[in-house]
């Protein structure tokens, strides 16, 4: 029995078991520190005279599917040196860290799960481990995972990105070589960047966008530093700029090119008629006529009713209105001179009797 106990919790080592209870379940372990002599954890002094006794439940690794209890005594110490502390809790590095409610194996497996999936996602993968874990701890935990130190490399890429569009912006530090995340920075101002770029030597070439902040930023704290345009802002601005070029020369091209045909409404309705006749002559059915010409059903529908296109014309209709007495006026004015100002027709049809305002009509 013990050595199945010391298999299974082989991780609790750095204690003595004394009894494993079965509590459906839940198992709870009942544990004490070794004995002999504790370190001081401010003055480092070693000191074996018990003071007290302490209590800690921490939550293990999950054994068989059910939850693993420790209950560990730990002792408090009185401190030799009279300078320090009276007393002090002894601690058990590598199984009991300080304030947890965990132990460092299974802490580290939560922040595993935590570091890919984050938040409720963790907690529900967590759960059928089972770990009891709320998603507030999961992101307490994923915030407190200390970062890798990288050493920073010879070549960098600056780059602005948006935390809230239009208000909020940071500044992401990235390995230009290996494409790997380095630093980001709160804000994309210059002091930020000049600060970082001071605080972390090393750096002799950036890739950068064509930010005068960041370029600025650059010359102040590597002056020997060598700035290369990022490509794909290269690109960018490249396929802008001849994006100007041909807009600004679009009359040019136009006039260069060749003459584009404007097809008008009745020269359209014709020729749908006639696809859609030929269609029916051939015994294709309405519904495919639809499929094959792209056109609704009921469009379908009306060219096929009519017999002859000219069915299908309607005639302009214009509302009776006080400028009709002067439209033919108004028509032979513009064959006359195209670009004649609209004020100054309403001014020669009001002199000729116009009573109307000069207002479009709602």
């Amino acid at each position: 029995m013990n050595v199945a106990v010391g298999l299974v919790f082989s991780g609790l080592s750095a204690l003595v078991v004394d009894e494993v209870v079965d509590e459906g379940c839940r198992l709870v372990v009942r544990a004490r520190t070794a004995p002999g002599a504790a370190v001081c954890s401010r003055c480092g002094e070693e000191s074996e005279k018990v003071h007290s006794y302490h209590h800690r439940t921490v939550a293990d690794l999950p054994v068989d599917g059910r939850v693993v209890i420790v209950r560990v005594r730990v002792r408090r110490l009185v401190c030799p040196t009279s300078q320090c502390c009276k007393t002090f809790r002894e601690q058990v590095p590598g199984l009991l860290e300080r304030y947890q409610r965990r132990t460092t194996r299974l802490t580290g497996q939560v922040r595993s799960i935590v570091r890919e999936l984050a938040g409720r996602g963790a907690v529900r993968v967590l759960a059928a481990l089972p770990v009891r874990l709320s998603r507030h701890t999961a992101v307490r935990v994923l915030l407190a995972i200390p970062l890798p130190h990288r050493l920073v490399p010879r070549v960098v890429s600056v780059d602005d990105f948006a935390l809230r569009r239009r208000n909020r912006y940071g500044t992401a530090v990235i390995d230009a070589v290996t494409h790997e995340r380095i630093d980001v920075l709160a804000d994309r101002k210059s002091d930020t960047l000049e600060t970082w770029l001071r605080n972390n030597p090393g750096v002799e070439v950036v890739v950068r966008d064509g930010s005068a902040t960041y370029a600025e930023a650059i010359r102040r704290a590597v002056p020997a530093a060598l700035q290369v345009s990022d490509r794909w802002h290269l690109w960018h601005g490249l396929a802008r700029s001849v994006r100007e070029v041909v807009a600004a020369h679009g009359r040019c091209w136009a006039a260069a090119g060749p003459k584009r045909q404007t097809l008008t409404r009745e020269t359209t309705t014709l020729e749908r008629w006639h696809a859609v006749h030929d269609l029916l002559d051939r015994g294709v059915g309405l519904l495919d006529c639809a499929r094959r010409l792209g056109l609704a059903l009921n469009t379908v529908k009306r060219y096929a009713r009519a017999s002859e296109p000219d069915q299908l014309r309607r005639p302009p209709y214009y509302r009776a209105c006080l400028v009709d007495p002067y439209r033919d006026h108004l028509r032979q004015r513009r064959i006359e001179q195209p670009g004649v100002p609209v004020l100054h027709l309403f001014h020669e049809i009001t002199a000729l009797g116009y009573t109307g305002s000069g207002e479009p009509a709602a």
